[in-house]
């Protein structure tokens, strides 16, 4: 829109340019042809078809509504169900139809709207599959809850999105996934169920973090989308999270006291060491850098998390009510934990086994501090559960290994003068100094101090940091 407003002041002034003689006739023309402004009528033309089909079809959708919810009443549950799966299949079927047919069109204008406008109709028809998943379950007298619509309406979106590969279905399914899970969250706390009813979604809420691995990664390929990539790692951690409660560390003391190792190692594990080319068919690296930077920000959220004192200083007792050894065995993922575990290890296999080019000497220090990360995050939780507390002592390794992280990352940012990366490692530092001061009882006149320091320490920072990026880009 804006290129075409462009165009049209363009015209008007070579117009006027044309009339007062500053430039001729042959002239306008050329550049009339230059930046086609024959194609502005056409265009112009286009887009107030498209204008009026948008508002007629809004009209006509209003008008039928009305209609349906005048008579919504009258109608049996038969005729409400071939009404709605009508509108479902010639939704799907006109969206489908006018996406597909996108390629086809004259100009890249024609494309984009076609591509819209399908891919809009699709979308239609993907909402009008949620309402007709509830009027089935009306119909055959389910009383459902809304975990369960919401899973079987994501489920279905999802199916559509591996089978057209659009980005926006899914999202769509993501979001609707996720909206089952979290109305179903509540029922991982119950071991045993009134009703049979529940089951499948039980098993799908507890299985969450291999299943948004197993479903949506593979999505992101098929849609070539680095923000279904994205979606799909975040659910991995935070369900990960959820399901296995690592906080506060002794509250599992008694029962699982591997649980916040796998909890807070396996993002990190996964992320750092993932790689494209672990695919048979895939020869390239496409998420790769993101599933590192989602690396480094899991690295920071545990450390940062577990650098509170409180973390290890609870009460040594299990806050939860005490169940049998069985019992908690099947409460927990353990299936799900098992093949992100062997997937962890061989993706650190190919990471170390990779032949093709000599890793640099760089490559293979960041790897051994990597891997000692993970060993830290791993061991020093479950030892200080299983084993012996260790209280200010942990606080304190994981104070030291967020200072190397946040050190590390202003140092990769100077290198490789990359703005993200330092700052990341400023900001990390500076939350550090600012949790550490607020954690700890000092008074406000310190507390002032420490906020001026960081303050004056972040502008000194950043006015060096861009003078030293213009200097090099001189160069």
């Amino acid at each position: 829109m804006v290129l075409d407003n462009f165009h049209q002041k363009l015209r008007k002034e070579i117009l006027l340019w044309r009339d007062e003689g500053i430039i001729s006739s042959s002239q306008y023309q050329q550049l009339a042809d230059r930046y086609q402004f024959k194609n502005l009528e056409v265009d112009a033309r286009d887009r107030s078809g498209m204008i009026a089909i948008a508002i007629g079809s809004i009209l006509l959708s209003l008008g039928v509504i009305t209609f349906v919810a005048a008579n919504w009443q009258a109608w049996s549950r038969e005729v409400k169900f071939i009404l709605m799966m009508s509108l479902f299949l010639t939704t799907t079927i006109i969206g489908f139809y006018t996406w597909n047919q996108a390629s086809k069109a004259e100009s890249k204008k024609q494309q984009r709207s076609k591509r819209l406008l399908g891919e809009g109709l699709l979308v239609l028809s993907a909402f009008i599959l949620g309402a007709n998943i509830a009027l089935m379950a009306q119909i055959s007298n389910i009383n459902g809850s809304t975990a369960e619509l919401f899973l079987a309406w994501g489920f279905g979106v999802l199916f559509m999105a591996y089978g057209l590969c659009l980005n926006s279905l899914g999202i769509m399914a993501i979001i609707l996934i996720q909206i089952g899970y979290w109305a179903g969250l509540g029922d991982l706390s119950f071991y045993s169920t009134v009703s049979g009813e529940w089951s499948w979604v039980r098993l799908v809420v507890r299985h969450m973090p291999l299943l948004s691995w197993l479903l949506f990664v593979p999505l992101a390929y098929f849609c070539r989308s680095r923000w279904i990539f994205f979606l799909a790692a975040l659910i991995f951690a935070v369900s990960l999270q959820l399901n296995l409660n690592p906080l506060p560390l002794l509250n599992f003391a008694d029962v699982a006291p591997w649980m916040a190792s796998f909890a807070f190692a396996l993002p990190p594990a996964l992320f750092w060491s993932y790689d494209d080319l672990l695919f048979p068919t895939i020869n390239y690296r496409l998420f790769q850098p993101l599933a590192r930077d989602l690396g480094l920000v899991a690295f920071g959220f545990v450390f940062y998390v577990l650098s509170f004192r409180w973390q290890w200083q609870a009460p040594f007792y299990n806050s939860y009510p005490q169940t049998s050894n069985a019992s908690v065995f099947m409460s927990l993922p353990i299936i799900d934990l098992g093949i992100l575990s062997g997937l962890a290890v061989l993706q650190w296999l190919f990471l170390l086994r990779q032949k093709n080019n000599p890793p640099r000497r760089e490559i293979v220090f960041t790897t051994a501090i990597i891997a000692t990360f993970i060993v830290f995050i791993a061991v020093v939780p479950f030892w200080h559960q299983a084993i012996s507390r260790i209280g200010e002592l942990g606080s304190f390794i994981f104070n030291v290994l967020l200072a190397v992280l946040s050190w590390g990352l202003i140092q990769e940012g100077l290198k490789l003068n990359n703005r993200r990366t330092f700052w990341g490692g400023m900001l990390l530092f500076t939350l550090q100094i600012i949790s550490r001061m607020l954690e700890y009882d000092t008074d406000l006149l310190f507390r002032s101090l420490v906020f001026f320091m960081c303050g004056s320490a972040l502008i000194s920072a950043g006015l060096w940091f861009e003078r030293r990026l213009t200097t090099a880009s001189r160069k």
